[in-house]
């Protein structure tokens, strides 16, 4: 029985070891998302997981619906995961060298995702998109591109433009939107090769494809826009955009990092029926262990191969043996009966969802749960649906979801208080996570109401 960390439950031990941390450690993190940037006043220090429950070092335990932002498809140690770790690490985890689990992982892979005639690894879902974007380019001949505004496709100089909300009456007009740095350190002029547009308008990207088209490498995009919450692509919304960038002899690349391995066994791309040039992949696809892939036609892919004038990508833990075989045995997983833990994932998933719509609809909270299955994210709005970076920055109550999220916490739910991130569904977890979610829930709306 799931031990519910109560308010009167206290984190003294995680508040010890997040000082500590901040004597060594920027914010006592490695990634803001972790920090009191998020979570207030400090985060929960986890100790252990298993299945889709987590521990901190007070004891207290969770039912984790954040599940490493997505990568936990498996949950924590599986126990088929574990064996296949246990094994390679006993015959030796790495050697920079030509092995067997490179080709394994690879041929599985090549059999799941639709477009994949051929499939490069890397160590990130960031590195897989800065190599798409380099592809692109030495196929194309050409160094613009079109990032959508919201998008995030990991942390290269490049992508980081237009990343994080701002106030709506400083975005600027749909078909010339104004431009903001997600980072400092990054000169200018690299921002100078990068087309910015709304997503989910077909009339904006068609105005201002006519004024850049012909210059661009690569339209990049996620399947769903995974960096302000869920949102979801409107009906034939991708196709038209792969249809676009054809039409203008750009390449259309699906960023999959977030949505690869989750929402079908090939993807968004299977799901919706799409043929990307070239897709990336991370998160679900190494199941806790630190993955990305950059997948495609074998014309493309081909130009790494070894010339002159090759696409250069390098990389000592490139196709990491351990990490290759944990690969393998994840899709095996994942593909077992014609896929069918997806059937589970999709009826766990949408169970959540309806009861916490019902939730909001009793108790008169102005909410909405956007998404389907495997991910969702609730947003505080009076608007009906959210379909753009401009809805979620004029509309969305992002305070009043850390308030929400924080109260959950404090009765055993473990999310992330970003409103930008979002809720996964594992293939672990079952009807009675979804119960302790509700019953959790119902507390925090009777204080919220």
């Amino acid at each position: 029985m799931l031990k519910i960390a109560t308010k009167t439950n206290r984190r003294e031990g995680s508040r010890a070891w997040f000082e500590r941390a901040q004597q060594s450690l920027i914010e006592g993190v490695n990634s803001p998302s972790r920090g009191a940037a998020v979570y207030s006043p400090g985060p929960a220090v986890l100790e252990r997981g298993r299945g889709s429950h987590v521990w901190d070092l007070d004891g207290n335990e969770y039912v984790d619906f954040m599940m490493s932002f997505g990568a936990l498809i498996q949950g924590h140690a599986h126990p088929k995961i574990v064996d296949v770790v246990s094994q390679t690490m006993a015959e030796g985890s790495h050697f920079a060298a030509a092995t067997s689990a490179e080709a394994e992982a690879a041929e599985r892979f090549c059999r799941l995702v639709p477009t994949a005639e051929a499939v490069r690894f890397t160590n990130s879902g960031s590195e897989a998109t800065m190599l798409a974007l380099r592809l692109a380019r030495a196929h194309t001949g050409r160094t613009k591109f079109l990032k959508f505004e919201g998008h995030y496709h990991g942390w290269y100089d490049p992508y980081c433009l237009n990343g994080h909300s701002h106030p709506a009456e400083q975005l600027g007009p749909k078909d010339n939107p104004a431009r903001f740095p997600d980072s400092e350190g990054i000169p200018a002029s690299v921002f100078d090769d990068v087309v910015l547009a709304p997503w989910n308008d077909v009339e904006a990207l068609e105005t201002i494809l006519r004024r850049h088209g012909r210059e661009l490498a690569a339209v990049i995009t996620e399947s769903i826009m995974a960096n302000m919450g869920c949102i979801l692509p409107r009906d034939g919304y991708l196709q038209k955009v792969c249809d676009l960038a054809h039409q203008f002899g750009a390449l259309f690349v699906l960023d999959e990092v977030v949505t690869g391995f989750r929402y079908a066994p090939g993807g968004c791309q299977q799901y919706y029926g799409l043929k990307p040039d070239l897709s990336t992949f991370g998160k679900a696809l190494g199941a806790g262990f630190p993955i990305g892939a950059v997948a495609g036609t074998r014309a493309i892919l081909d130009r790494m191969r070894w010339s002159s004038n090759m696409v250069l990508h390098y990389g000592t833990f490139n196709g990491h043996r351990l990490t290759m075989r944990v690969i393998a045995a994840n899709l095996d997983l994942l593909a077992a009966n014609d896929g069918a833990i997806y059937k589970q994932i999709y009826e766990v998933g949408n169970a959540a969802i309806a009861g916490l719509c019902e939730l909001f609809r009793r108790w008169k909270i102005d909410a909405i749960v956007q998404g389907f299955g495997p991910m969702f994210q609730i947003y505080f709005t009076g608007r009906d649906t959210i379909h753009d970076y401009r809805d979620y920055c004029r509309y969305v109550d992002t305070a009043k979801y850390s308030r929400f999220i924080h109260g959950l916490l404090d009765r055993g739910i473990y999310m992330t208080p970003s409103n930008g991130l979002h809720w996964i569904i594992s293939a672990v977890h079952t009807m009675q996570d979804v119960e302790m979610l509700l019953t959790s829930a119902e507390e925090v709306c009777a204080e919220m109401a």
